[in-house]
């Protein structure tokens, strides 16, 4: 009898408390389950853009291997609207730039490239468009912006490519020192085997002309400017090393003599005491 009243009393326990927290068990779970497929039905949409876009770009591949100008805008412009957020719409102004280079078109070229560096496309897809633009402008006789492109940039692997380009601008500006400095950076660089043709910077190093007598002189001066100012920062610091010994000298002198005269006073007492 004591054990059927037991499992009444726990079976009331059990409903009274479903009774409170049934509710909200039951509120959890339901946000588990739609959390559950929410998340699976946005992996999901994603995988599927990203098939969509690859199918889409390997058709811009094709047009653009065809030489179709016209097809090819379209499946780029739709690679563009359609899927701005994955990385065939950069991947498809890279192939659209090369396609009007193809066809003589420099400036679309330059400006899908320049499209690309505004975008918030990643870094390395930025820096093969950055590349390939500075091809473009050297192309388009543009010395100056390649230089305003690419100087300042800090790529290890693209530090070679880029190299090359400002070498080749920096001559046809006429800025032989530094077409100079340019090549033989490139020339060293242990990366460049694998993305320039060092032989070819080689010889655009070697059939550079001999440097103007006033960027001979401008490049001494820079190089004697930044020796007279380490002279100058040692100067000082030996300066400063000088007076601080010169200052404890004087303060060792000073406590001599305070204490030779400490004791003299002493000596005038003791005899004055006798």
């Amino acid at each position: 009898m004591d054990d059927l009243l037991s499992e009444k009393e726990q079976i009331e326990q059990i409903r009274s408390w479903w009774s409170e927290y049934g509710a909200y068990v039951i509120f959890g779970l339901a946000v588990g389950v739609l959390g559950l497929f929410g998340y699976n039905y946005y992996e999901n949409s994603k995988l599927t853009a990203q098939q969509e876009a690859s199918t889409l770009y390997e058709s811009l591949a094709q047009h653009v291997d065809d030489g179709d100008v016209t097809e090819a805008e379209v499946i780029a412009s739709a690679l563009e609207t359609d899927f701005a957020d994955t990385s065939y719409a950069a991947q498809g102004k890279l192939a659209l730039a090369r396609l009007y280079m193809d066809t003589n078109r420099d400036q679309d070229a330059a400006d899908v490239l320049q499209a690309l560096l505004d975008s918030n496309s990643s870094d390395a897809l930025k820096h093969v468009a950055r590349a390939r633009l500075a091809r473009v402008l050297l192309y388009q006789d543009k010395p100056q912006e390649v230089v305003d492109l690419l100087e300042g940039q800090d790529s290890t692997a693209f530090a070679a490519i880029y190299g090359e380009s400002l070498g080749d601008a920096y001559r046809a500006l006429g800025r032989i020192a530094d077409a100079q400095a340019a090549y033989q950076q490139v020339l060293l660089d242990p990366l460049a085997e694998g993305t320039v043709n060092q032989q070819i910077v080689q010889w655009k190093a070697l059939d550079l002309p001999e440097v103007p007598a006033g960027q001979a002189a401008e490049a001494a001066a820079d190089e004697a400017a930044i020796e007279i100012e380490a002279d100058e920062v040692a100067a000082e610091v030996d300066a400063g090393e000088a007076a601080a010994e010169t200052g404890f000298d004087e303060a060792a002198a000073a406590v001599e003599a305070d204490e030779a005269a400490a004791e003299e006073e002493a000596a005038v007492e003791a005899e004055e005491t006798e």
